[in-house]
This record gives structure tokens, sequence and C-alpha cells, in this order.
């Protein structure tokens, strides 16, 4: 009996182990290298600790890498320029992902082509071009603008201009040019990632759904997320590839 005991005993341990050791062994493989621009936006600093948190090594990019202030093991905090298509090779060597989430306006041109956020993404595409079969994917946070309202008309058509500032008026067609640009890019793996129309202060809850190129409401006719919750989706786009080559929207 003791014998008997003994064996089953030893068996069970034995599995416990192998069953360790696998998943030690797939662990690191589900880890992903994700650089991300604008690690200090509103936006990036969610990406960056949803990221840490689901184990990733994160690249934090910042013009001032001293902004990034938080500590983590897997974090590394670099300065990169998305105007340079030398320093995004240097930093984009080695990524898995590259998530861009930038605004503004660069010069004093004032067009939406002057905009970082048409700019980066072509910037970034050439850059992946060229590093070929080795380049990272690269996810870009759109703008709501250029969701569907109603065939043949998107949200920018529906914005009061005499209101909007035109920076911002500027900033949003620069979205509408970025992802123009990004539908005729067949060579890069590449998807633009649209938030809803509205963005709120809510807490983490991991649920949403997605959509593709209308505006996505709820039950209460609310086009609206969390920033922690698109983080959320962001990282698991990052995780699932589901959207690659693609747009797609997400919202509650």
């Amino acid at each position: 009996m003791r014998t008997d005991l003994w064996l089953r005993t030893l068996l069970l341990l034995a599995t416990l182990l192998l069953y360790l050791s696998d998943a030690g062994a797939e662990n690191p493989e589900a880890r992903l290298n994700i650089l991300v621009y604008g690690a200090t936006g509103n936006i990036g600093t969610l990406v960056v600790a949803e990221a840490l948190d689901r184990g990733h090594h994160v690249s934090a990019v910042s013009r001032d890498p001293s902004r990034i202030t938080r500590q983590h093991e897997n974090l590394s905090a670099v300065k990169g320029d998305l105007l340079d298509t030398d320093s995004i090779r240097s930093l984009a060597t080695g990524q898995d992902v590259v998530i861009i989430s930038v605004r503004g306006i660069i010069g004093d041109s004032k067009t939406p082509e002057s905009t970082l956020q048409r700019i980066a993404v072509e910037k970034v595409v050439d850059t992946l071009r060229a590093m070929g079969e080795d380049a990272p994917r690269l996810i870009h946070v759109g703008g709501a603008g250029t969701l569907v309202v109603k065939p043949g008309v998107l949200y920018a058509d529906k914005l009061p201009k005499i209101f909007l500032p035109k920076d911002l008026e500027l900033e949003v067609q620069g979205q509408i040019l970025a992802l123009e640009y990004l539908r005729a890019v067949d060579d890069v793996n590449w998807t633009y990632a649209t938030p809803p129309t509205s963005f709120t202060k809510g807490k983490r809850t991991g649920v949403y759904r997605t959509g593709g190129d209308r505006i996505l409401k709820d039950k209460r006719g609310k086009s609206r997320i969390s920033r922690a919750d698109f983080a959320v989706a962001l990282i698991d786009e990052a995780e699932s590839a589901a959207h690659n080559m693609q747009r797609f929207t997400v919202a509650y």
C-alpha cells in the first residue's frame, strides 16, 4: 500500500513538473515586444500600463524619456523621433508591434498634411517596408472623425466647424488622410484602431464591442468608452492580430 501511494505521489509530482515546464516554455513566446509612441499621452500611458500588466515588454517612446517615471522590469523609456526614419528603424528593430498614439501639427503650414498623425503613419510605414519580413506590425490610434454616420457622410462632416478650434479641425482631417493612406498600403501589416466619439474617465472593465466603419452606439445612443478600456482593446489587438490590414472601432 505504501509503495503504491509513493509511486502515485511521484507520478503526480512528475506530471506537475512537466506542466510547469511546458507553461514556462510557452509563456515567453506569448510575451510581445511592444513599442509605444506617445507613451506619455492620455491613451499611451494606459496602453503602456495595460501591456505591462499582461507581462509584455514595452519600449515607451518620448522626446524626453525623463517624463516616463514609471518603474517596471519590463519597461524601457527611450528617446525617439517620429520624423526621423533612422530613429524609427533603430527602435522598431526587434519589436513585434509598434503602436502610434500621437497628435499635433508640424511647422507653420497649417494643413492636414502637416499633422503629426498623417506624417507619422507614412514615416513608420516607409521604415517598416524597408525592414521587410523582420518588420513589426503597426497599430495606429485613429480619430472618431473618420467614422461613418450614414453612407457617404463622416462624423467629421457633422462637426460644427464654427465652434471647432482650427488646430483640432486640422487634426481631424489629418486622421482622415492617415486612414486613406493606410488603405492604399498592401505590403506592411497595419491596423487603424478607432475610438468612439467620446472618451470617459471610467474604470477598466475589459468589456467592449468592436465594429468597422460605422459609429457604434450603446442603448442610450451614446458612442463612448473609457480610455482604460480603449487601451484594453489596443493590447487585445496587439495579441490577437484580429484586424490586420483593416480599420476597426470599439465602444460600449
